[in-house]
Protein backbone atom coordinates (compact mmCIF):
# COMPACT_ATOMS: atom_id res chain seq x y z
CA UNK A 1 0.00 0.00 0.00
CA UNK A 2 1.10 3.61 -0.67
CA UNK A 3 2.23 5.87 1.60
CA UNK A 4 -0.22 8.80 3.28
CA UNK A 5 0.38 11.30 6.34
CA UNK A 6 -1.56 10.34 9.12
CA UNK A 7 -3.10 13.02 11.37
CA UNK A 8 -1.28 13.59 14.25
CA UNK A 9 -3.14 12.45 17.75
CA UNK A 10 -4.74 9.52 16.08
CA UNK A 11 -2.99 7.13 17.57
CA UNK A 12 -1.81 4.92 14.29
CA UNK A 13 2.03 4.10 15.12
CA UNK A 14 1.64 2.18 11.32
CA UNK A 15 -0.23 3.14 8.51
CA UNK A 16 -0.32 2.71 4.81
CA UNK A 17 3.01 2.58 3.56
CA UNK A 18 5.02 0.05 0.89
CA UNK A 19 5.35 -3.35 2.12
CA UNK A 20 3.51 -2.94 5.19
CA UNK A 21 -0.05 -5.27 4.99
CA UNK A 22 -1.79 -4.13 8.25
CA UNK A 23 -2.38 -1.06 10.61
CA UNK A 24 -1.35 -0.45 14.42
CA UNK A 25 -2.92 1.55 16.71
CA UNK A 26 -1.99 2.81 20.15
CA UNK A 27 -4.45 1.87 22.70
CA UNK A 28 -2.90 2.18 25.84
CA UNK A 29 -1.25 -0.84 27.27
CA UNK A 30 -1.18 -2.65 23.65
CA UNK A 31 -1.10 -2.00 19.93
CA UNK A 32 -4.39 -2.78 18.23
CA UNK A 33 -3.04 -4.27 14.80
CA UNK A 34 -5.63 -3.94 12.17
CA UNK A 35 -5.96 -5.69 8.14
CA UNK A 36 -8.90 -5.62 5.67
CA UNK A 37 -8.65 -7.72 2.88
CA UNK A 38 -11.00 -9.04 -0.18
CA UNK A 39 -11.16 -12.54 -1.83
CA UNK A 40 -12.20 -12.15 -5.71
CA UNK A 41 -9.99 -14.43 -7.43
CA UNK A 42 -12.16 -17.45 -6.52
CA UNK A 43 -15.61 -18.33 -5.06
CA UNK A 44 -14.59 -21.39 -3.51
CA UNK A 45 -14.11 -21.72 0.13
CA UNK A 46 -13.54 -17.54 0.41
CA UNK A 47 -14.69 -17.70 4.27
CA UNK A 48 -11.76 -19.83 4.83
CA UNK A 49 -9.49 -17.73 2.63
CA UNK A 50 -10.71 -14.57 4.10
CA UNK A 51 -10.01 -15.72 7.58
CA UNK A 52 -6.52 -17.05 6.98
CA UNK A 53 -5.27 -14.35 4.45
CA UNK A 54 -6.52 -11.67 6.92
CA UNK A 55 -4.62 -13.14 10.19
CA UNK A 56 -1.70 -13.69 8.16
CA UNK A 57 -0.70 -10.19 7.81
CA UNK A 58 -1.71 -9.45 11.48
CA UNK A 59 0.72 -12.04 12.78
CA UNK A 60 3.48 -10.57 10.57
CA UNK A 61 3.51 -7.44 12.80
CA UNK A 62 3.87 -10.30 15.98
CA UNK A 63 0.46 -9.94 16.73
CA UNK A 64 -2.06 -12.25 17.64
CA UNK A 65 -5.10 -12.43 15.35
CA UNK A 66 -8.30 -12.25 17.52
CA UNK A 67 -11.38 -11.06 16.43
CA UNK A 68 -12.88 -11.26 13.02
CA UNK A 69 -15.27 -8.97 10.79
CA UNK A 70 -16.80 -10.05 7.95
CA UNK A 71 -18.75 -8.38 5.04
CA UNK A 72 -20.45 -10.84 2.29
CA UNK A 73 -21.51 -10.09 -0.98
CA UNK A 74 -23.96 -12.39 -2.57
CA UNK A 75 -25.00 -12.43 -6.28
CA UNK A 76 -28.66 -11.86 -6.58
CA UNK A 77 -29.36 -15.10 -8.92
CA UNK A 78 -27.30 -17.39 -7.52
CA UNK A 79 -28.00 -17.35 -3.33
CA UNK A 80 -29.34 -20.46 -1.55
CA UNK A 81 -29.42 -21.21 1.62
CA UNK A 82 -26.84 -23.94 1.33
CA UNK A 83 -24.36 -21.54 -0.26
CA UNK A 84 -24.56 -18.88 2.80
CA UNK A 85 -24.47 -21.75 5.29
CA UNK A 86 -21.08 -23.34 3.53
CA UNK A 87 -19.43 -19.86 3.87
CA UNK A 88 -20.51 -19.34 7.13
CA UNK A 89 -19.35 -23.00 8.27
CA UNK A 90 -16.12 -21.98 6.18
CA UNK A 91 -15.31 -19.14 7.96
CA UNK A 92 -16.09 -20.36 11.42
CA UNK A 93 -14.14 -23.38 11.07
CA UNK A 94 -11.40 -21.51 10.32
CA UNK A 95 -11.79 -18.59 13.19
CA UNK A 96 -11.93 -21.82 15.67
CA UNK A 97 -8.84 -23.19 14.33
CA UNK A 98 -6.87 -20.11 14.77
CA UNK A 99 -8.49 -18.93 18.29
CA UNK A 100 -10.52 -16.37 16.51
CA UNK A 101 -14.05 -15.09 17.28
CA UNK A 102 -16.17 -14.25 14.40
CA UNK A 103 -17.66 -10.54 16.10
CA UNK A 104 -19.57 -8.76 13.12
CA UNK A 105 -19.82 -8.07 10.08
CA UNK A 106 -22.63 -7.26 7.27
CA UNK A 107 -24.54 -9.94 4.71
CA UNK A 108 -26.70 -8.61 1.70
CA UNK A 109 -27.54 -9.46 -1.70
CA UNK A 110 -26.11 -7.56 -4.16
CA UNK A 111 -26.97 -6.73 -7.78
CA UNK A 112 -24.33 -7.10 -10.69
CA UNK A 113 -22.49 -10.11 -9.11
CA UNK A 114 -21.81 -13.40 -10.54
CA UNK A 115 -20.40 -14.85 -7.58
CA UNK A 116 -19.89 -14.53 -3.97
CA UNK A 117 -17.15 -11.78 -2.85
CA UNK A 118 -16.46 -11.83 1.15
CA UNK A 119 -14.45 -8.64 2.59
CA UNK A 120 -12.75 -9.99 5.73
CA UNK A 121 -10.95 -7.31 8.35
CA UNK A 122 -8.97 -9.28 11.11
CA UNK A 123 -7.98 -7.45 14.42
CA UNK A 124 -5.28 -8.55 16.86
CA UNK A 125 -3.20 -7.38 19.63
CA UNK A 126 0.77 -7.27 20.97
CA UNK A 127 2.46 -6.23 23.41
CA UNK A 128 4.50 -3.08 22.51
CA UNK A 129 7.82 -4.56 23.23
CA UNK A 130 7.12 -7.49 20.96
CA UNK A 131 5.65 -5.49 17.90
CA UNK A 132 7.73 -6.63 14.65
CA UNK A 133 9.00 -3.26 12.77
CA UNK A 134 10.90 -4.12 9.54
CA UNK A 135 12.69 -0.87 9.80
CA UNK A 136 14.66 -2.76 12.59
CA UNK A 137 16.53 -5.03 9.78
CA UNK A 138 20.25 -4.61 9.93
CA UNK A 139 23.19 -5.72 8.14
CA UNK A 140 24.08 -9.37 8.88
CA UNK A 141 20.60 -10.19 9.78
CA UNK A 142 19.34 -13.58 8.34
CA UNK A 143 16.67 -14.36 6.15
CA UNK A 144 14.44 -17.42 7.03
CA UNK A 145 11.58 -19.25 5.04
CA UNK A 146 9.53 -21.48 6.00
CA UNK A 147 7.82 -24.81 3.99
CA UNK A 148 8.73 -23.82 1.07
CA UNK A 149 7.38 -22.50 -2.16
CA UNK A 150 4.58 -21.83 -3.73
CA UNK A 151 2.30 -23.50 -1.49
CA UNK A 152 -0.87 -21.79 -2.79
CA UNK A 153 -0.46 -21.50 -6.50
CA UNK A 154 0.30 -24.98 -6.74
CA UNK A 155 -2.28 -26.16 -5.34
CA UNK A 156 -4.54 -23.16 -7.33
CA UNK A 157 -2.74 -24.31 -10.41
CA UNK A 158 -3.19 -28.18 -9.85
CA UNK A 159 -7.41 -27.08 -9.74
CA UNK A 160 -7.44 -24.89 -12.90
CA UNK A 161 -4.85 -26.77 -15.16
CA UNK A 162 -5.52 -30.21 -13.72
CA UNK A 163 -6.91 -31.65 -17.38
CA UNK A 164 -3.83 -30.74 -18.72
CA UNK A 165 -1.31 -31.73 -15.94
CA UNK A 166 -3.14 -35.00 -16.00
CA UNK A 167 -1.59 -35.73 -19.03
CA UNK A 168 1.58 -35.27 -17.63
CA UNK A 169 1.51 -36.17 -14.04
CA UNK A 170 0.73 -39.07 -12.38
CA UNK A 171 -2.48 -38.84 -10.22
CA UNK A 172 -0.91 -39.34 -7.19
CA UNK A 173 1.38 -36.07 -7.58
CA UNK A 174 -1.57 -33.88 -8.80
CA UNK A 175 -3.78 -34.83 -5.93
CA UNK A 176 -0.96 -33.83 -4.00
CA UNK A 177 -0.83 -30.58 -5.15
CA UNK A 178 -4.51 -29.76 -5.14
CA UNK A 179 -4.30 -30.62 -1.13
CA UNK A 180 -1.99 -28.44 -0.39
CA UNK A 181 -4.29 -25.20 0.41
CA UNK A 182 -5.12 -27.33 3.88
CA UNK A 183 -2.29 -29.54 4.12
CA UNK A 184 -0.06 -27.80 5.07
CA UNK A 185 -2.31 -24.94 3.59
CA UNK A 186 -1.81 -21.29 3.60
CA UNK A 187 -1.81 -19.94 7.42
CA UNK A 188 1.53 -18.93 8.90
CA UNK A 189 0.43 -17.60 12.18
CA UNK A 190 2.00 -20.96 14.05
CA UNK A 191 5.23 -19.93 12.33
CA UNK A 192 4.85 -16.04 12.90
CA UNK A 193 4.06 -17.27 16.69
CA UNK A 194 6.75 -19.55 17.04
CA UNK A 195 9.68 -17.06 15.67
CA UNK A 196 8.24 -14.77 18.44
CA UNK A 197 9.13 -17.22 21.08
CA UNK A 198 12.28 -18.51 19.91
CA UNK A 199 13.92 -15.31 18.31
CA UNK A 200 14.93 -11.73 17.64
CA UNK A 201 12.98 -11.16 14.74
CA UNK A 202 13.33 -8.17 13.22
CA UNK A 203 10.58 -8.58 10.06
CA UNK A 204 8.40 -10.99 8.81
CA UNK A 205 6.69 -11.27 5.55
CA UNK A 206 4.36 -13.40 3.94
CA UNK A 207 4.99 -14.11 -0.11
CA UNK A 208 1.95 -13.22 -1.40
CA UNK A 209 0.84 -11.92 -4.95
CA UNK A 210 4.18 -12.25 -7.14
CA UNK A 211 5.81 -14.91 -5.13
CA UNK A 212 8.52 -15.18 -3.47
CA UNK A 213 10.76 -12.42 -5.67
CA UNK A 214 7.52 -10.07 -4.93
CA UNK A 215 7.95 -10.68 -1.46
CA UNK A 216 11.42 -10.34 -0.86
CA UNK A 217 11.55 -6.72 -2.84
CA UNK A 218 8.59 -5.63 -0.19
CA UNK A 219 10.64 -6.91 2.69
CA UNK A 220 13.98 -5.11 1.36
CA UNK A 221 11.88 -1.95 0.91
CA UNK A 222 10.06 -1.57 3.81
CA UNK A 223 13.48 -1.74 5.75
CA UNK A 224 15.43 0.58 3.75
CA UNK A 225 18.05 -2.11 2.97
CA UNK A 226 19.57 -4.62 0.54
CA UNK A 227 19.47 -8.45 0.09
CA UNK A 228 21.88 -11.16 -0.80
CA UNK A 229 19.62 -14.12 -1.74
CA UNK A 230 20.93 -17.65 -2.27
CA UNK A 231 18.91 -19.20 -4.57
CA UNK A 232 19.90 -22.73 -4.31
CA UNK A 233 19.31 -22.40 -0.68
CA UNK A 234 15.27 -21.63 -1.30
CA UNK A 235 13.32 -25.00 -0.46
CA UNK A 236 10.74 -25.14 -3.83
CA UNK A 237 8.08 -28.10 -3.14
CA UNK A 238 8.51 -30.66 -5.30
CA UNK A 239 5.10 -30.08 -6.99
CA UNK A 240 5.93 -27.23 -7.48
CA UNK A 241 9.01 -28.29 -9.20
CA UNK A 242 6.84 -30.43 -11.38
CA UNK A 243 4.26 -28.37 -12.18
CA UNK A 244 7.02 -25.83 -13.65
CA UNK A 245 8.12 -28.03 -15.92
CA UNK A 246 4.75 -28.92 -17.74
CA UNK A 247 3.27 -25.43 -17.51
CA UNK A 248 6.68 -23.08 -17.60
CA UNK A 249 6.77 -20.93 -15.06
CA UNK A 250 9.04 -19.39 -12.66
CA UNK A 251 8.46 -20.70 -9.43
CA UNK A 252 9.50 -17.53 -7.72
CA UNK A 253 6.93 -15.63 -9.43
CA UNK A 254 4.22 -17.92 -8.00
CA UNK A 255 1.79 -16.45 -5.31
CA UNK A 256 2.97 -18.15 -2.23
CA UNK A 257 1.12 -17.79 0.73
CA UNK A 258 1.43 -20.28 3.02
CA UNK A 259 5.60 -19.45 3.62
CA UNK A 260 6.76 -17.14 5.70
CA UNK A 261 9.81 -14.81 5.20
CA UNK A 262 11.24 -14.14 9.14
CA UNK A 263 14.66 -11.94 9.27
CA UNK A 264 16.05 -12.56 12.91
CA UNK A 265 19.44 -12.08 14.14
CA UNK A 266 22.92 -14.24 13.24
CA UNK A 267 22.72 -15.16 17.00
CA UNK A 268 19.23 -16.52 17.44
CA UNK A 269 18.71 -18.22 14.32
CA UNK A 270 19.74 -21.53 15.42
CA UNK A 271 18.10 -21.71 18.16
CA UNK A 272 15.14 -20.72 15.74
CA UNK A 273 15.26 -23.54 13.18
CA UNK A 274 15.78 -25.93 16.39
CA UNK A 275 12.69 -24.79 17.50
CA UNK A 276 10.84 -24.99 14.06
CA UNK A 277 12.12 -28.60 13.56
CA UNK A 278 11.19 -29.36 16.60
CA UNK A 279 7.44 -28.54 15.60
CA UNK A 280 7.80 -30.22 12.29
CA UNK A 281 8.51 -27.17 9.78
CA UNK A 282 10.64 -27.00 7.38
CA UNK A 283 12.46 -23.95 8.01
CA UNK A 284 15.90 -22.68 6.03
CA UNK A 285 18.08 -19.67 5.88
CA UNK A 286 18.02 -18.08 2.75
CA UNK A 287 20.01 -15.41 2.51
CA UNK A 288 21.09 -12.29 4.76
CA UNK A 289 20.60 -8.76 4.68
CA UNK A 290 22.82 -6.12 3.28
CA UNK A 291 23.56 -2.51 3.06
CA UNK A 292 20.45 -0.65 0.94
CA UNK A 293 23.69 0.58 -1.49
CA UNK A 294 23.86 -2.94 -2.53
CA UNK A 295 20.07 -3.72 -3.61
CA UNK A 296 18.86 -6.76 -4.20
CA UNK A 297 21.10 -9.55 -5.27
CA UNK A 298 20.09 -13.59 -6.17
CA UNK A 299 23.38 -15.71 -6.46
CA UNK A 300 22.72 -18.24 -8.57
CA UNK A 301 25.59 -20.22 -9.72
CA UNK A 302 28.34 -18.14 -7.68
CA UNK A 303 27.01 -15.38 -9.33
CA UNK A 304 24.95 -12.12 -8.22
CA UNK A 305 22.25 -11.12 -10.18
CA UNK A 306 20.01 -8.39 -9.74
CA UNK A 307 16.25 -9.57 -8.62
CA UNK A 308 14.11 -10.08 -10.96
CA UNK A 309 10.56 -8.43 -9.66
CA UNK A 310 7.96 -9.61 -11.88
CA UNK A 311 5.29 -7.59 -13.70
CA UNK A 312 2.28 -9.56 -12.44
CA UNK A 313 2.27 -12.69 -10.93
CA UNK A 314 2.67 -16.27 -13.01
CA UNK A 315 -1.15 -17.41 -12.03
CA UNK A 316 -2.64 -14.42 -13.71
CA UNK A 317 -0.74 -15.44 -16.66
CA UNK A 318 -1.34 -19.10 -16.62
CA UNK A 319 -4.80 -18.29 -16.00
CA UNK A 320 -5.71 -15.59 -18.71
Amino acid sequence: MAACQVPRGSRVVLGPRFGEDAAVIDMGAKYLVAKTDPITFTAQRIGWYAVNINANDVATLGARPRWFLATLLLPEKATSLSLVRNIFRDTLGACRKLGVTLCGGHTEITGGLDRPIMAGQMLGEVVKSKLVRKETQRPGDLVLLTRGIAIEGTAILAREKRLRLARHLPPKTLRRAQRLLFRPGISVVREAMLAQRHGEIHAMHDPTEGGLASGLYELAKAGGVGLRVWKDKVPILEETRRLSEVLDFDPLALIASGALLVVASPASTANLLRAYRRHGIRAAAIGEVRRASEGIQVVEDGRPRPLRVPDRDEIARLLD
